[in-house]
């Protein structure tokens, strides 16, 4: 069944769905910047009601109003291939996985840090 759905030519349409109406949405939205960086098209400027948290990726489209350094891109990056992987249950298992992203297997998965929810680890200091 796996092999239907993950990686498959079916999960491919739903991202490539997805990708459709992150385009449309972005393109409907954003007052900022669109450009493509790290595999994504990402507008910015968009109304703080118009996505979640900092941003939002939808398939290949990450929207923000201001949320965009190289980091984010990076975990957004991730969240793209799970787009890829899983195609429309994406959206579906990311909810069942639960909102908060400190326990949600998809920001784990992306990096806590990178997304923003997490501080980055301060190097121990060196002791001479």
């Amino acid at each position: 069944m796996s092999g239907i759905l993950l990686d498959s030519p079916l999960s491919r349409l739903g991202y490539l769905y997805a990708t459709l109406v992150g385009l449309a949405w972005g393109a409907l939205w954003s007052t900022g910047r669109i450009e493509r960086r790290n595999g994504l098209f990402v507008f910015t400027g968009m109304p703080n009601w118009t996505f979640g948290r900092g941003g939002s990726c939808v398939g290949a489209c990450y929207l923000t109003r201001t949320n965009v350094n190289d980091e984010v891109l990076e975990h957004e990056a991730v969240h793209k291939r799970q787009w890829q992987r899983y195609g429309m249950l994406f959206p579906v298992l990311y909810a069942l996985s639960g909102f908060d992203p400190l326990r949600n297997r998809f920001e784990i998965e992306a990096g806590l840090e990178k997304g923003g929810y997490l501080r980055a680890r301060q190097s121990a200091p060196r002791r001479h």
